[in-house]
């Protein structure tokens, strides 16, 4: 059982009743954490409840007198609108069955009527508890089902990346999530973000290319009052948005170098400025990252600052396109088929073979949001229980037949050749004569490869021989 965090708010001072069930919790050793507030007057009581924010589980008590009754409902009310999940347990003495409900319907989880009996006492704290445990229980195995349960995929290679979801929740490092368009970045962010510590906070996701680049650091930062024209009001910005959660930052490679380099100061420091502040704040956030380019090339080609990238590339997560899962097809079809088909009249539960042959051989440029887009648009003109062929729209030209073996392996074959031949060339400077002996041909022999290929030495040469 877990203990948690208990507050007494002791409205009825003069007499004992709050002291009492201090001193019963405390030797109970129930409570990991217990604060007794009194209040002379119910007037004056004023609830600050940060206290009990980092608690797993708490339990507030709130002794009330009879002559208070009639403030009851504010009293919890001010309780529920900070905390709305926290049990109350009202102590209430002197009143009738009708005053207890009334007490009840406003939010309180359970009653106590003095005097102060354990047998009484014990069992509906610890009945309290065992109800948080459980209620707790279930957010796990919610948050679990919620953050996988739309990551669908047999094949090893996507496998692996999921793998790593659960190792990555364990800590609160940034996270590089990279894959062409339509893989699944966000999806993967957001499993992340659900099976953490931060699940009740929020996610905020930001697609970086949507952004007006004159409004990224605005965006992103937010700004005070009168930090430009029209800035009549101060603004906060997506960061401050996503306090306690995740930033899912889409299209990381599409910032304006400027914001490049105040993001890469706020990983490091946590810290910001709005515009036109010299104020600094701080944000306890996780950012995740997301792009489907190479960011290798984006930072050979100045598009991303280097720093930033090798902050960013600590912990990463690579998604596999739907060309190399192939085998993953057919799980997906029935998924989105599923999804899509819930509402109508006649819902649809199997493809045909000829239909799903024509979805197993496109290439998917657009990946799994293009399947599904496929999917989708099918169920909608299907007019029976089963989507046939012609339900499949693709573009024309694009299904192409399957190779014969031959043809598939001289096609494997010319690409094993042509990188192999560049690779050994860049090892060798260039140089042609240890690149044939390397590969134990001879001269001209590697030669006739070159020119088979069109690899031209020169262009290879890293420096000067």
């Amino acid at each position: 059982m877990q203990h948690p965090k208990i507050l007494l708010l002791d409205c009825k001072p003069r007499e004992s009743t709050g002291e009492e069930l201090e001193r019963l919790l405390t030797s109970s050793h129930l409570a990991s954490t217990l604060r007794r507030e009194v209040f002379p007057e119910v007037s004056q009581v004023s609830f600050d409840l940060s206290w009990l924010a980092d608690a797993d589980s708490c339990l507030v008590f709130l002794v009330l007198a009879h002559q208070a009754l009639d403030q009851a409902p504010v009293l919890i009310r001010s309780i529920r609108t900070q905390e709305p999940e926290i049990p109350i347990m009202a102590v209430i003495d002197g009143c009738n069955p009708d005053e207890i409900l009334k007490v009840l319907q406003e939010g309180a989880a359970d009653f106590l009527i003095p005097p102060i009996r354990v047998a009484d006492t014990l069992p509906r704290v610890r009945r309290l508890l065992d109800q948080l445990n459980r209620r707790d229980r279930f957010a796990q195995a919610l948050k679990q089902t919620v953050g996988l349960k739309r990551l669908i995929g047999r094949t090893p290679v996507f496998q692996a990346e999921v793998r790593k979801i659960p190792l990555i929740t364990r800590c609160d490092n940034h996270v590089l999530i990279t894959g062409e368009t339509g893989t699944g970045k966000e999806m993967f962010a957001r499993a992340i973000h659900y099976l953490s510590p931060r699940s009740d906070k929020p996610f905020v996701p930001v697609n970086c290319g949507a952004i007006p680049v004159e409004l990224v650091e605005n965006e992103l930062f937010g700004h005070e009052r009168g930090a430009f024209t029209g800035a009549n009001t101060a603004h906060a910005g997506l960061v401050e948005e996503a306090e306690g959660g995740t930033l899912f930052l889409d299209e990381i490679d599409s910032l304006p170098l400027l914001a490049q380099v105040k993001l890469l100061r706020f990983l490091q420091d946590k810290e910001f400025r709005r515009l036109g502040s010299s104020k600094p704040r701080h944000a306890d956030i996780r950012t995740i990252v997301a792009s489907n380019a190479v960011l290798e090339d984006s930072v050979q080609k100045g598009r991303l600052r280097q720093d930033l990238y090798y902050r960013l590339n600590v912990v990463s997560i690579t998604l596999p396109s739907l060309r190399e899962r192939a085998e993953d097809i057919p799980c997906l079809v029935d998924h989105f088929i599923k999804k899509h088909s819930v509402g109508l009249h006649e819902e649809i539960n199997s493809v045909s073979p000829a239909a799903l042959q024509k979805l197993m051989l496109y290439s998917w440029p657009g990946n799994v949001r293009e399947l599904e887009h496929t999917i989708e648009r099918a169920v909608i003109f299907c007019e029976s229980s089963q989507l046939s062929e012609s339900d499949i729209a693709l573009p024309p030209g694009k299904v192409k037949a399957i190779d014969s073996f031959q043809q598939a392996k001289a096609k494997i074959i010319e690409q094993f050749e042509r990188e192999y031949i560049q690779r050994l060339l860049v090892s060798c400077n260039g140089n042609i004569s240890r690149a044939a002996q390397a590969a134990k041909k001879n001269r001209r022999a590697f030669w006739e490869l070159m020119r088979k290929h069109h690899i031209d030495a020169q262009n290879l040469k890293l420096s000067a021989p």
